[in-house]
């Protein structure tokens, strides 16, 4: 449709009508009067009638394309204008096939890895009905006590600002795409704002920031999945500035779409709107319904104040009609730009498949895991496996298939590859033996274990969470490994000290105890379908490792928060302190991470042999670096640029990432990559909210981590 034909359909709809648009349910509701039953039920419940239920807009959660057309073709029976529904669902890291989960992919340092995940995830969801995902969730996240840290790309501003605008990407192609490519499905971006900032990691609590951390740290990626042209933003639980996000008009108005430019549909979270009543910022649903929508959120997920109330807020004047009627275009343009006036089934009744290939989808699983599992420790070169070892494969998860992740509701455990069957795939020589309980063993068990151990040259220890410890809700004071996984570790290593360490899990993890009982220790978070290859591919070295940290990992609870673009502080702790006090540190523990951000090994090793750039700079700097490959096998790394800002009118961080590039030196050889550094890289909001940067002095490192050497300063001139 033209604009305005939108106008022109927005001009036939009665008040009730244009309510109904801003309303999402699940399915359920429907299924409940498809028949023409009674009202019972969840429609009882929330006081929906029938007539109110077809004027909806849309529906969240389905699972299949022959639920989708039902739903879909029921409504359209019943609704007066013929508006089609629009189906959204929570896609976070694949729909049937499951893909590493975010926090992975944001490991992997490669935008491109993202785009690929976030394109087939789409696709593979669209022919089951999915017009909308939730998801890139694009939180900035430091605390891992918070188990949403799963689902976000990681600490770094720069990195998450990539992975939002790779996943936008992928998700919806390029732009007006969504319109005749079925194959793409529009994006969600959340959670808007500062949702991982939580008090004590702990989901759904107070946030509390500064306008200056929110506009430097936790609004980039936003704006780089804005830029990208995200169709939704989905509000988050938490109070920022004392404000619910649902209910603050100066955070979806001022911020959102003044100062980012958004304009399409703001979403609620799940019940966020009823739940302004339990933030005591509203009396009862009428008044949170005002709230919500006066503040500027578009549609209400999960919650009956909408459609229930907001007729009655209009008619007695204390909501305009025509700031209804704006809301409503909002939803008609998705549903417009989503091709759905033109096909309100998306291509289910058409001729051609939809989808992607199973094969094709299991192919690029297992090469993102691969991609996404990180080697933090290969002492004496234990890894890669060769040819011929004998193999012990031991602990919890040796051949446990819950290696999917919290989100992986449509993907089948069942057909989830593990470990043992991944590596039984191989050339070497494996035993396994599995456990039940990832809790407590049986001395049988224990016994078989260390058995199995001592008559094997290596013995991989597979350790970690299941996937109900991280994702929504599972907030964990102490993030650290069961005592009785670290005790096994312990006593295998014990009978033989040829042990490498596999970990699944969904958030860094306090890892000091395992660290003296392990030689190899792999990073594989939860990898998806095909974690099992994907783990054989870099364990036997058919694929070496190229994943980094994407947050840093704590030596103790104590540092959590933690992150490493923290602050100058006017006693910092350097290298040379002697002691004697004064400083910010801790008396009992160390200020340095266990492994930093960034950080990740590799089969083979580059050295930086020169880094040379400009004493000056105006609008840009080129940077030449050289990287030498002195071993006997080609070794892929991603290179890392950061910057230190030397002055500043507010106190900057001590470093900042700006650049990463996947780079891959033949043995024996060098390589010279080129650069280019902009001034916008040298940009950061000022005191007043501005954005730029000032002339002076900067310092550039170098390296493969964000603890990298420097490699000398320049200037920055006025030009």
């Amino acid at each position: 449709m033209e604009k305005k034909e939108l106008f022109a359909l927005l001009s036939q709809m009665t008040l009730a009508e244009k309510i109904g648009q801003l309303v999402q349910l699940t399915p359920n509701f429907f299924a409940e009067v498809a028949a023409e039953g009674e009202i019972t039920g969840p429609l009882a419940e929330l006081g929906i009638t029938k007539e109110e239920l077809y004027t909806l807009g849309s529906v969240l959660g389905t699972h299949t394309k022959e639920e989708v057309y039902a739903l879909q073709k029921n409504y359209l029976a019943h609704s007066r204008l013929k508006i089609p529904l629009v189906f959204m669902a929570d896609v976070i890291h694949g729909y049937e096939t499951i893909f590493p989960i975010p926090l992975a992919l944001g490991a992997s340092f490669d935008p491109a890895v993202a785009e690929e995940v976030a394109s087939l995830s789409g696709a593979e969801a669209s022919a089951a009905g999915v017009h909308v995902t939730f998801s890139p969730m694009v939180d900035l996240v430091r605390d891992p006590r918070w188990g949403r840290v799963l689902e976000s790309t990681g600490e770094d501003s720069y990195l998450n600002s990539l992975m939002a605008t790779a996943f936008v990407k992928g998700y919806q192609g390029t732009a007006g795409e969504l319109a005749t490519n079925f194959r793409k499905i529009a994006a969600c971006v959340k959670h808007f704002a500062g949702y991982g900032a939580a008090e004590g990691g702990r989901d759904y609590n107070t946030v509390d920031l500064s306008d200056w951390n929110l506009y430097q740290n936790y609004l980039p990626a936003f704006q780089a999945a804005v830029t990208a042209g995200v169709k939704l933003v989905m509000t988050s639980f938490n109070v920022l500035k004392g404000i619910p996000s649902t209910a603050n008009k100066w955070l979806l108005q001022d911020v959102l779409r003044q100062d980012l430019g958004f304009e399409g549909v703001v979403i609620s979270d799940w019940g966020a709107v009823r739940e302004l009543v339990t933030h005591r910022v509203a009396e009862d649903l009428s008044a949170a319904a005002q709230r919500a929508f006066t503040a500027g959120c578009t549609m209400d997920m999960m919650s009956s104040a909408y459609i229930k109330y907001l007729g009655n807020l209009v008619t007695t004047g204390v909501v305009a009609e025509t700031d209804i009627d704006a809301a409503v275009l909002q939803v008609l343009t998705l549903k417009n730009d989503l091709g759905l006036f033109a096909d309100p089934y998306r291509g289910l009744t058409t001729a051609g498949a939809l989808g992607v290939k199973e094969e094709v989808l299991r192919k690029a699983s297992r090469q993102a895991a691969a991609k996404s599992m990180v080697l933090l420790k290969n002492d004496e070169d234990i890894l890669p496996l060769t040819t011929g070892q004998k193999v012990a494969v031991v602990g919890p998860f040796a051949a446990s298939q819950d290696i999917l992740g919290a989100w992986s509701w449509i993907g089948q455990k069942a057909a989830a590859v593990s470990l043992a069957a991944g590596l039984q795939a191989t050339d070497l020589a494996v035993t396994v033996v599995p456990t039940v309980d990832r809790l407590a063993y049986t001395p049988k068990e224990v016994d078989a274990m260390l058995a199995a151990a001592a008559a094997c040259d290596v013995v991989v220890v597979a350790l970690g969470e299941s996937a109900s410890e991280s994702g929504e809700a599972t907030s964990k004071g102490q993030p650290s490994l069961p005592a009785t996984q670290v005790a096994l570790l312990q006593k295998i290593a014990a009978v033989n000290e040829k042990v490498v360490t596999v970990l699944f899990n969904g958030r860094p993890l306090l890892l000091a105890d395992i660290l003296l009982a392990t030689k190899g220790l792999v990073e594989a978070f939860f990898p998806g379908s095909e974690g099992g290859h994907a783990l054989a591919d870099i364990l036997t070295g058919k694929v070496a490792p190229s994943a980094k940290l994407p947050m840093s990992y704590p030596a103790t609870l104590g540092q959590i928060p933690l992150h490493y673009d923290e602050l100058s502080t006017g006693r910092p702790l350097t290298e040379d302190y002697a002691g004697g006090g004064y400083v910010s540190f801790y008396l009992d523990q160390p200020n340095a991470p266990l492994f930093p951000f960034g950080y990740g090994l590799t089969y083979g090793q580059l050295e930086v042999a020169d880094v040379t750039f400009p004493a000056t700079m105006s609008h840009q700097l080129p940077v030449t670096v050289t990287l030498h490959n002195p071993g006997v096998k080609a070794v892929t790394e991603t290179l890392q640029v950061y910057l230190e800002d030397l002055v500043g009118e507010v106190a900057l961080p001590k470093r900042s990432l700006k650049h990463l590039q996947k780079v891959t030196v033949a043995p024996g050889t060098s390589e010279k990559i080129e650069l280019t550094l902009t001034k916008d890289d040298l940009a950061y909001v000022h005191a007043e909210l501005s954005t730029a940067a000032d002339p002076g002095d900067f310092k550039l490192y170098v390296g493969f981590d964000s603890q990298c050497p420097a490699y000398g300063t320049f200037r920055l001139v006025e030009g």
